[in-house]
């Protein structure tokens, strides 16, 4: 096994906003908290967060223990848990939907994150405890997104009707996408240890919330993981205070658009587009947002009519009603967890960054933001093959036409270049408009005409003679591609469509510790690993 980095910028994948983040543009200073370097969170550890309040603590703790009851927790998850009414303990979070058996690799990418940051922060502050959350998106109601994994180029599909929140769903059906994990993951050792995971979590738990959790926990229990699901009544009541300022003064919409103001002056996108009213009204089945019209709070596509304060009462009475949307979530979460940092990928890290203006306008501690790790695993054997080849893996993160032209003129015994002849040709003319200059102007531009067009003529040659070669070099050429194209599928990046079976299946729990040994969260560069 080896390892090597790749600055973010020399991807190609990665947004101008996360690369000017991690080169310290200062232009972006006043749009996150600090760079994340374990001597930047000191400052948090030793001032008090306001909003979690000792009752606050107690609260998460007691939720936690609840949600937890009836799965087998390992020591160090129980430990994290309890230490959570400490005020000395701190969270180190990261969020991710609830994907049919964890969806792409980067789920675990995430997660190896929060852990080893933790434990960095642990042995760096050793008088204060770093929990690593995973907080589960519940909420969510966009299930065609999550209601599938790839494995070997093709599609597991749980197939159901849509509608509410995705953590309620329950789990029927997936006995019957069972039977197609079962045939595809084989009767080895290690398909088998799959087959036992997903049937385990998904035809022995009632709803998609409690068979993530049991996922999740199975596979980050012996490193203390605490898994969250923030659809809970009680963790909702402590968040009731902001619903009612998000309800009654549309605070986020007005400070988000400043903000965004501002990083679309700098020339950066925006990631999530605030909306007047971001909270969506939950129901058996459904989650559709609330719309205020002329006093009235409507909930969209529903026959729900509230006055303003029938709306209060309601949200009171029943917190858990109210859902807010992926812009108010990082808020709710900062408000329920006594987190110092959240760890997501670039499109979320994008959202934060709209974020900070309105966290100061209603008080709560912005956390340090940190990029998850990033990866591409590549198998022995396509190792042997690029170094046959002579090519390395760092070249794949080229588009493939760049990579087969630099491939083609790289390995071609004929030099695929007419420079020489361009500068020939060009000190040519230049003799010859020094002639044209002592006649009259209409023969310059005859001169300047001819030059342009063999120029191009040149430039036509040459586009032929690549053409030529790569039909000539065509089997050196499809060994190449085929080996981006199994390393970079649909021409992104690995972790963001291959699920974790797919390399489990080979390398067992041997994946699980390689990626835990090897991925530093505060390195900040895109990962190489050759296993």
């Amino acid at each position: 096994m080896s390892k090597s980095t790749l600055p973010y910028s020399e991807t190609g994948y990665f947004s101008k906003l996360m690369n000017d983040y991690l080169e310290k543009n200062p232009e972006l200073n006043n749009f996150y908290k600090r760079f994340p370097t374990l001597e930047n969170f000191k400052p948090d550890i030793s001032t008090p967060l306001s909003v979690r309040t000792k009752e606050h603590r107690k609260v998460l703790v007691q939720q936690l223990e609840k949600q937890y009851e009836g799965f087998n927790i390992s020591e160090a998850t129980l430990h994290n848990i309890r230490s959570l009414a400490k005020e000395t303990t701190f969270t180190i979070t990261t969020g991710h939907q609830l994907n049919l058996f964890t969806g792409p690799l980067y789920f675990l990418y995430k997660i190896f994150s929060v852990i080893n940051l933790s434990e960095q922060l642990n042995a760096e502050y050793p008088d204060n405890h770093f929990v690593p959350v995973y907080w589960m998106a519940t909420e969510d109601h966009d299930f065609d997104e999550i209601n599938y994994f790839n494995f070997k180029g093709k599609k597991i599909v749980w197939e159901r009707p849509d509608g509410g929140a995705v953590g309620e769903f329950s789990t029927e059906g997936l006995a019957e996408v069972a039977k197609e994990t079962a045939k595809a993951f084989g009767e080895n050792e290690n398909g088998k240890r799959l087959q036992r995971l997903f049937s385990e979590a998904y035809t022995h738990h009632e709803n998609l919330a409690d068979a993530t959790r049991y996922l999740g926990n199975e596979l980050f229990k012996e490193y203390g993981l605490v898994i969250i699901d923030g659809n809970d009544a009680a963790l909702k009541k402590l968040f009731v205070p902001f619903a009612e300022k998000e309800l009654s003064e549309n605070l986020s919409h007005k400070k988000v658009t400043e903000t965004t103001k501002k990083l679309l002056e700098l020339g950066y996108g925006e990631q999530v587009h605030p909306r007047e009213i971001n909270l969506f009204y939950l129901a058996e089945g459904v989650r559709e947002r609330i719309v205020e019209v002329e006093g009235k709070f409507y909930v969209n596509e529903t026959d729900l009519v509230f006055t303003k304060d029938e709306i209060f009462k309601e949200l009171n009475d029943h917190p858990e009603r109210f859902s807010p949307n992926a812009l108010l979530r990082p808020l709710y979460q900062e408000v329920i967890l006594p987190n110092l940092c959240y760890v997501g990928g670039g499109g979320e890290l994008a959202y934060w960054f709209q974020l900070k203006d309105y966290f100061e306008a209603v008080e709560v501690p912005f956390p340090i933001l940190v990029l998850r790790n990033s990866v591409v695993l590549v198998p022995a054997t396509l190792s042997a093959k690029l170094e046959k080849l002579e090519v390395s893996v760092k070249e794949l993160f080229q588009k493939q036409t760049h990579l087969r032209t630099n491939f083609t003129h790289k390995i071609s015994e004929i030099k695929i270049d007419f420079s020489k002849q361009r500068a020939h040709l060009q000190q040519q003319f230049k003799d010859l408009y020094t002639v044209a200059r002592k006649t009259d102007a209409s023969f310059v531009g005859a001169v300047g005409a001819q030059e342009k067009k063999q120029l191009n003529g040149l430039d036509t040659l040459e586009k032929r003679l690549l053409k030529a070669q790569k039909r000539k070099l065509a089997d050196q050429l499809e060994r190449l591609t085929a080996i981006q194209d199994q390393l970079f599928p649909q021409q992104s990046l690995q972790e963001r469509t291959t699920n974790f079976s797919e390399y489990y299946l080979p390398y067992g729990d041997a994946l699980l510790k390689t990626l835990k040994n090897e991925l530093d969260p505060l390195q900040l560069e895109f990962t190489i690993l050759e296993v």
